[in-house]
């Protein structure tokens, strides 16, 4: 593909997660192709349907994550990859979530986004356990919880769309539950 052919598919799924966070079913292609700054057309050329766009960048965000957390287990100290990362699926969540209940508008996740959201899974558990073993996470949680509650202030706010103080500060108590009371 065609360099600025990238760089177009590369705005379009970015401006898709935008659309669809923002607006959720309602989004559509037209918006998209307006903030990606690109015709309708092109938007077309790349993904020929609304269902192939949305199941890229639900690909797109579980790969983003993915690698931002592979990029924090190898340069970051264990327990802020953890913390920032945390945020990091909070924050981008309520997007996720839409992305993830339009896929699934048939019934199941496509099996790209199934697979891509299992890698970032591995990869979070990867930076979970790097953090229990340097003493900076609590032993006994599993990626399980740590999904459970990304997932609850996710859901909560792509309901009803909170501040984003109010959320920063209801992940820094989330973060505050995983932490090691060795660590505080």
């Amino acid at each position: 593909m065609r360099h600025d052919a990238l760089r177009n598919r590369e705005r379009i799924l970015a401006a898709a997660d935008e659309v669809f966070g923002e607006q959720g079913a309602a989004g559509s292609t037209e918006e998209v192709a307006r903030r990606a700054g690109v015709g309708i057309g092109t938007v077309f050329r790349h993904f020929p349907t609304k269902n192939e766009l949305v199941e890229a960048a639900l690909i797109r965000h579980f790969a983003r994550l993915t690698d931002r957390a592979r990029g924090l287990a190898d340069i970051s100290p264990p327990g802020e990859a953890l913390r920032a990362l945390v945020r990091e699926m909070i924050e981008t969540g309520p997007a996720k979530i839409t992305l993830a209940s339009l896929a699934a508008a048939h019934g199941e996740i496509p099996p790209g986004a199934l697979g891509a959201s299992r890698e970032l899974r591995g990869a979070v558990e990867a930076v979970l356990r790097r953090a229990q073993d340097a003493g900076q996470a609590r032993r006994e949680v599993t990626v399980d919880e740590v999904y459970l509650l990304v997932r609850s202030l996710a859901q909560a706010s792509a309901a009803m769309p909170v501040p984003r103080d109010t959320l920063r500060r209801a992940a820094e108590i989330i973060l505050a539950g995983l932490a090691s009371p060795a660590s505080g």
